[in-house]
């Protein structure tokens, strides 16, 4: 067991047996990660690599644990976990540049059409504006899978991956902004998701809340793996142009009162990071 000397703030270093056991009993959670996270990227992208990344954040996360946080080694490690993974990625710089310029051309698209249609635009229609065929637009969805984990970076690395380690040791869901601010999300989440058609609802509940693989998921809406991705991408896409209006409008709202504003400024979860126990 760690224990901590009650002069010290130290961690008293864990037994090696314990250390072992403690890698082998959380490994499984490595691959699992990567699996979720692999199933989002192009597949050039080695599973292995990721996997590896993987096992140096859960090293890292057994060797940091500090069981006076009042949080599960669990929860810790899987954050650890995915921080490395996706760091790993960052340095690869696996998404090309015109990749990433495709992915901004179909959100103006997007953000475009809603605001003209008073909806979210259909495939066809976001195809039409951006003057390609509809085959070769979902061509390209497939090709930008794993592009909206740049988000998810982009929050870790700007956040700090340390001082958001001790976050989630503290449990933030006990801080009183930051169950305002979740309960807002899920609200204009939920709007958002409402605003979808069917089959993106169907993709998004059964990946993210039934925690199934992209092969899993088509083979019980009976499509393949790569329409499945075309559907995840199109519907992230719809959801993130739809929440950077909707907590533009909410962030202006706040500003205008100063008895609501937040001093701290405006803070803008990434939508990868709403997990299924935030349900």
């Amino acid at each position: 067991m760690l224990t901590a000397s009650p002069k010290s703030d130290l961690i008293a270093p864990l037994d090696p047996a314990e250390r072992e056991r403690l890698l082998a009993e959380n490994l499984p959670d490595v691959r699992y990660i990567a699996r979720r996270i692999h199933d989002r990227l192009p597949s050039h992208v080695p599973f292995d690599d990721l996997v590896h990344a993987g096992i140096l954040g859960l090293i890292d996360a057994v060797d940091k644990f500090d069981p006076r946080k009042n949080v599960q080694l669990k929860s810790y490690a899987s954050f650890r976990i995915r921080g490395a993974i996706l760091d790993s990625l960052r340095q690869m710089d696996w998404s090309p540049r015109n990749l990433r310029r495709q992915a901004r051309r179909i959100e103006d698209a997007n953000r475009e059409l809603s605001a003209e249609l008073k909806r979210a635009p259909s495939e066809p229609e976001l195809a039409e504006r951006l003057g390609l065929p509809l085959t070769e637009f979902q061509q390209l969805l497939g090709e930008l899978r794993g592009l909206d984990l740049g988000s998810l970076q982009a929050q870790f690395e700007a956040d700090g991956g340390d001082e958001l380690s001790s976050i989630v040791a503290t449990r933030p869901e006990e801080n009183p902004f930051q169950l305002t601010l979740r309960s807002e999300m899920r609200v204009l989440l939920a709007t958002a998701i409402d605003e979808l058609d069917e089959k993106e609802r169907q993709v998004l509940g059964l990946y993210y809340l039934e925690e199934m693989t992209m092969k899993e998921v088509g083979a019980i809406l009976g499509i393949g793996e790569s329409r499945v991705s075309q559907i995840h991408t199109a519907a992230l896409i719809r959801l993130r142009c739809r929440l950077q209006v909707s907590i533009s409008s909410s962030s202006g709202a706040r500003t205008a009162n100063p008895d609501t504003a937040d001093p701290e400024g405006d803070a803008r979860p990434s939508l990868l990071t709403k997990k299924k126990e935030d349900q």
